[in-house]
């Protein structure tokens, strides 16, 4: 449910394919995302899950997997 609903913001920021978007997917990388997208996506899913991720714990995140552990650890 976590890894559906965070893949959905990134679909919808980066408007890319649902099936673009796996755990293993970069999003640096494979999506093509840039800074300011990282930051919208991050900004998404602090408000779809109700949690604050810190800018030290955003800058670690690489995989779409990283986003969906952090989110499942801090809820």
């Amino acid at each position: 449910m976590t890894f559906e609903k965070i893949r959905e913001i990134i679909v919808e920021q980066l408007n890319v394919e649902e099936s673009a978007v796996t755990m293993d997917t970069n999003l640096m990388k494979d999506l093509e995302a840039d800074s300011l997208d990282a930051v919208e996506i991050i900004m998404g899913i602090e408000e779809e899950f109700d949690i604050e991720i810190p800018d030290e714990e955003a800058e670690k995140f690489t995989l779409v997997g990283d986003l969906v552990r952090y989110v499942e650890d801090n809820c």
